[in-house]
């Protein structure tokens, strides 16, 4: 399969890989037809997926299997009126049915909407209207249904809410009892309704500082671009099972669960949990699929560190990859002690495929994410555009983004004509090069929090806190967190009516308020009251302000150390 996108597959070193590394975009490419069918064409029994719940039930699909189910869902689809264009939301956690889904929807050409299931109505409501969303097809659990039901009530472009479960409740859209009425034969679009290459396939809600979330378009080129994420960082292989532990609503399921794996001829390994993430039966799940590749963020490998990794079986694992935050140089050496497995950090965005990485060739110096991918014209540069020497922090952009245009970068934000308006993508991060060529990332250049995995945008934790009564003004900021990368904080100024009194009850009530508006994980875990905030001549809160004052303070009460948020 990779012959159809690389020229040359193998590299003697990271200075070969980056000089010639070179991909090849077939003529009306599409992921479902180009990758899935063919797979299933060439051999009805290679493994594309591997799912395992928390009850440790376990399913392997084929890709005939996936290939043939797509085709159900595609007709499914197709029946309820979903045609090329149209745009689809997913809450689907990690059950099977979202690779159905998603692969389905690309052979209609409908654009595919993952969103996470602990979004609250708010969230929910503001995603349904901003993007159209025809239809959503959400899991039964009643505590998701409970907000998705009523926020498509409330949003006329919501057709219909399908329910994929073994609990659906009377009244609601059953998919599994309906798919199987189905046929599993699917008619390729022709002419200019077949969906490929520019069409937009991937829609995702980014965290904003200023603002509620953008939309951004990824195109049926972004499987192609994770060719890099997937083979060269992640190293997975052909015929053996690889695991990235992420929820479907994640841009890292993308990174990590379906695209580049598939192309790569890899099973996708999935540990389907409901409830409280349990690291032991994660340790269990890893033991049983014989996995030869493994990726998650710091987060999970801190839960499993504190576990006995000695009852896990490692022995089949080759490569262990590590994102999404900042990784704890401690949490490092505390697998490779356990283990005897280096973890190899990288780093991207949800607009991208993996931008700088680990990759096989380095030698691993933790902390760093490694040296730039040779997809983009990667850079560091100063205020004025110019290239920074190394040791410098400066900006990390991507020149020549749109005109010479790569696969695996965002194709464009919706609705935002301002948003990306130069030849060149600036991702939004600070970083600094040392003498060896390797990346250091230093902080983002605005505020979004990346807390446990999560981008928290402020702007909608502040929204939440302002609907408590006692609340005249705040600003949600990062502040340093060892165990999660960052926490959320509010730096909340008082109503002067009310008599309210700062302190444990008031803040607990301000944390309740933004758990019932919002997404849970987004609450403020440490909540400060002042009587002004800091502000611009033009009346902007200097978010960056209150971050540094709390950075000093946190390393003068540990001890001067760098901050692990960095």
């Amino acid at each position: 399969m990779l012959e159809k996108f690389l020229p040359r597959q193998e590299f003697s070193s990271y200075e070969d890989f980056k000089a010639n590394y070179r991909v090849t975009v077939p003529e009306r490419f599409n992921f479902a037809y180009d990758v899935v069918d063919e797979w299933a064409r060439q051999d009805d029994r290679k493994l594309a997926l591997a799912w395992m719940d928390n009850s440790m039930r376990e399913r392997f699909l084929t890709f005939a299997d996936v290939s043939k189910m797509s085709n159900q869902a595609a007709n499914l689809f197709r029946d309820h009126g979903i045609r090329k264009g149209d745009r689809v939301l997913l809450i689907l956690k990690q059950r099977i049915e979202v690779w159905v889904c998603m692969v389905a929807l690309h052979k209609i050409g409908a654009v595919v909407i993952p969103a996470n299931f602990q979004f609250k109505r708010h969230d929910l409501v503001y995603r349904f209207t901003a993007a159209k969303v025809k239809t959503v097809v959400t899991v039964d659990l009643p505590e998701v249904l409970a907000e998705v039901l009523p926020a498509a009530e409330e949003c006329p472009s919501v057709q219909e809410v399908l329910v994929v479960g073994d609990n659906v409740p009377q009244g609601l859209f059953d998919w599994r009892k309906e798919i199987a009425r189905y046929s599993t034969e699917w008619k390729k679009p022709e002419g200019d309704g077949y969906p490929c290459l520019h069409d937009p396939m991937l829609l995702y809600f980014t965290s904003g500082t200023t603002g509620m979330p953008k939309m951004m378009i990824h195109d049926f080129t972004l499987p192609i671009g994770h060719i890099v994420t997937a083979r060269y960082w992640q190293c997975v292989e052909d015929n053996t099972l690889h695991m990235t532990a992420a929820d479907s609503g994640w841009g890292k399921f993308a990174w990590g669960k379906i695209y580049g794996q598939w192309i790569c001829g890899a099973c996708s390994a999935s540990y389907d949990y409901d409830g409280r993430f349990v690291a032991r039966d994660m340790l269990e799940a890893i033991s049983r699929f014989k996995l030869t590749s493994f990726c998650a963020p710091p987060t999970i490998y801190r839960f499993l560190v504190k576990e006995d990794l000695s009852q896990a079986d490692f022995s089949s694992i080759r490569h262990c990859a590590i994102a999404g935050e900042p990784l704890n140089p401690e949490v490092y050496y505390q697998w490779l002690k356990q283990t005897g497995l280096e973890l190899r950090e990288g780093f991207g965005q949800t607009e991208s495929n993996v931008l700088m990485a680990n990759f096989p060739w380095l030698a691993v110096k933790p902390g760093s994410t490694g040296k730039f991918s040779p997809l983009f014209e990667l850079d560091i540069v100063d205020d004025e555009g110019n290239s920074c020497e190394d040791g410098i922090v400066g900006r990390l952009v991507i020149h020549h983004a749109k005109s010479r245009r790569q696969p695996g970068l965002i194709w464009d934000y919706v609705d935002e004509p301002d948003a990306w308006t130069t030849d060149d993508y600036f991702t939004g991060d600070t970083v600094w090069r040392d003498e060896d060529g390797y990346i250091w990332f230093h902080g983002r250049e605005d505020d979004v929090i990346k807390s446990s995995g999560y981008r928290i945008g402020p702007f909608e934790v502040e929204s939440a806190i302002m609907q408590h009564p006692a609340v005249l003004e705040c600003a949600v900021t990062a502040y340093p967190d060892p165990a999660r990368g960052e926490a959320v904080k509010a730096t909340v100024v008082l109503a002067k009516n009310g008599n309210w009194t700062p302190g444990p009850e008031l803040t607990k009530e301000i944390q309740t308020v933004v758990k019932k508006v919002t997404a849970p994980y987004k609450y403020p875990r440490i909540v400060e009251y002042v009587d002004e905030l800091p502000k611009t001549t033009s009346g902007k809160i200097r978010r960056k302000a209150i971050r540094q004052r709390d950075l000093e303070k946190w390393q003068a009460a540990n001890g001067g150390g760098d901050s692990a948020a960095r």
